[in-house]
């Protein structure tokens, strides 16, 4: 009997008992070793009862703990009274990983341990090599604005400006107090002298000779530490990047390469209509009575399938998936606490549709989708359960935009996870990153939803501009307005559209 998780996965089939003693096995881990074992869906009972075989736990306490660890998050999912594992999940890799059953994808970078040297007593003055070996890259708000400059004019041997000692110091590290401004040391008790020419210069007398020796201590500690610190070797951890980004890339065409298509039916446990869209053709087909068997037929040309309950759904279709891909459209998080009263809002599919595409009304009636099917208005139905599955897609293509979708609701105005998107996926962030490195605009659609035959009618062209560090990414419009990421429905790179 075929492993189909396993299989999937590329790893060996585990034993729950050896799996037991990880470090990273906690209930839930558990949960899923277990999963992997068996192959395929479990009841809770059964992998409690798997436990108690593996002398884990009795069945009825390690039901109770399994009933209060969340079983139903990714990568596991319910279907039922089923729990099951989706091995295309972006996260179980990485549990595959954490309980031991694969090798990292990497080999662990080698640690270079400089041969430590003896530093000089604080007698001794600093050098500029000194400074930039202890404070490279290293954060400084700890050290004061008077030690960081003592320390500068120390190993200069001299009076500076007062901007070439901030820029020597921001040339070393982003993250430093210190400015270029004068008043902040001129008072009597400071070790910094200010001339009248504006420069600055480590004043005379015993209490600023004090303040020197202990920047002179506090560098040299600094120093010490860092040389005392195993750290990779940059060019082999830069060589480890570029793979990392490589496999991300791979991984990433492969994925949008994949046909996809949504599955939208009515009713929903009994289908008498199915509306079926592919996400790369944006094409859509209705299939009504004995039409729905043609569907199935549709669906086997798609890798991913999508839908709000995508496996009951497809359950009622007759269909089965076999290995492609599903994606639950339904509310990634079911509720929402308001306020320590225990007040919490019900999150629908409706809520995130209106709050991140901006339709107001996303489905039709169902009362009277029902009339339209008993009196056999079947335009009108084809209309409404087209329109319905269009508001699916647009939260769909949003969700894969930010990698989230909106709640907005009341004071509420928040991002949550969209579970059908995949880590290595390329999302808005990705694209903003591109065009910045290419210093081309994107072209971006924001505000409500993109009309569905032309979607790109509203677009405009934003430059992207980088914070100090290239973090955060800032769109500009024309007009020299921003543009905020969440109210973006499309975008593309300019340069890469033909």
């Amino acid at each position: 009997m075929t492993n189909q998780y396993c299989d999937e996965l590329g790893i060996e089939v585990p034993a729950l008992e050896c799996v037991r003693s990880h470090r990273e096995a906690n209930t839930y881990a558990l949960l899923i070793a277990a999963l992997l074992e068996n192959g395929g869906p479990m009841t809770l009972a059964d992998v409690a009862r798997r436990f108690e075989r593996a002398g884990i736990a009795p069945a009825r306490r390690a039901l109770h703990s399994l009933q209060r660890c969340r079983p139903a998050r990714a990568p596991v999912y319910r279907d039922g009274d089923q729990y099951a594992l989706d091995p295309h999940d972006d996260e179980v890799g990485l549990w595959v990983f954490r309980l031991g059953l694969r090798p990292p994808r990497a080999p662990r970078p080698a640690l270079v341990r400089p041969r430590p040297e003896p530093v000089p007593g604080p007698e001794v003055r600093l050098t500029t090599a000194e400074l930039e070996e202890a404070w490279k890259e290293a954060s400084l708000y700890g050290s004061s604005r008077q030690r960081l400059a003592l320390a500068v004019l120390d190993a200069n041997g001299g009076p500076m400006r007062a901007g070439d000692v901030a820029a020597l110091v921001a040339g070393w590290t982003r993250w430093h107090g210190l400015k270029a401004e004068v008043p902040q040391f001129a008072h009597r008790n400071s070790a910094i002298e200010v001339r009248e020419d504006g420069r600055w210069a480590i004043a005379p007398g015993p209490r600023a000779h004090e303040a020197l020796l202990a920047a002179r201590k506090a560098v040299r500690d600094r120093l010490e530490l860092v040389r005392r610190w195993a750290r990779p070797d940059p060019a082999e951890m830069e060589a480890y990047r570029r793979d990392w980004e490589r496999r991300r890339a791979a991984h990433a065409a492969e994925l949008a390469a994949m046909r996809r298509v949504l599955v939208h039916a009515f009713p929903a446990t009994r289908p008498e209509a199915v509306v079926l869209l592919d996400v790369g053709e944006r094409t859509l087909a209705t299939f009504l009575g004995d039409e729905i068997a043609a569907a199935r037929a549709w669906l086997d040309d798609h890798d991913i399938v999508a839908a709000v309950g995508v496996r009951p759904l497809l359950r009622a279709l007759g269909y089965e998936p076999g290995r492609r891909r599903l994606a639950e459209l339904g509310p990634p998080q079911k509720t929402r606490t308001l306020n320590r009263r225990g007040r919490t809002l019900k999150i629908t599919n409706d809520l995130l549709i209106q709050g991140s595409c901006g339709i107001s009304r996303p489905f039709g009636d169902p009362a009277k989708l029902s009339e339209y099917l008993r009196s056999g208005k079947h335009t009108q139905l084809r209309r409404r359960l087209e329109a319905d599955a269009k508001s699916i897609f647009a939260l769909y293509q949003y969700g894969r935009l930010h990698g989230a979708v909106r709640l907005r609701w009341g004071f509420l105005d928040e991002m949550i996870p969209a579970p059908w998107v995949h880590g290595d996926e390329t999302r808005l962030y990705g694209l903003k990153r591109q065009a910045l490195e290419m210093d081309v605009p994107l072209e971006v659609v924001t505000g409500a939803a993109p009309g569905w035959s032309e979607p790109w009618s509203r677009s405009r062209r934003c430059s992207v501009r980088a914070e100090l560090g290239g973090y955060p990414l800032w769109l500009i419009d024309e007009e020299g307005l921003p543009v905020y990421d969440h109210e973006v429905q499309l975008a593309r790179v300019v340069a890469t559209v033909h």
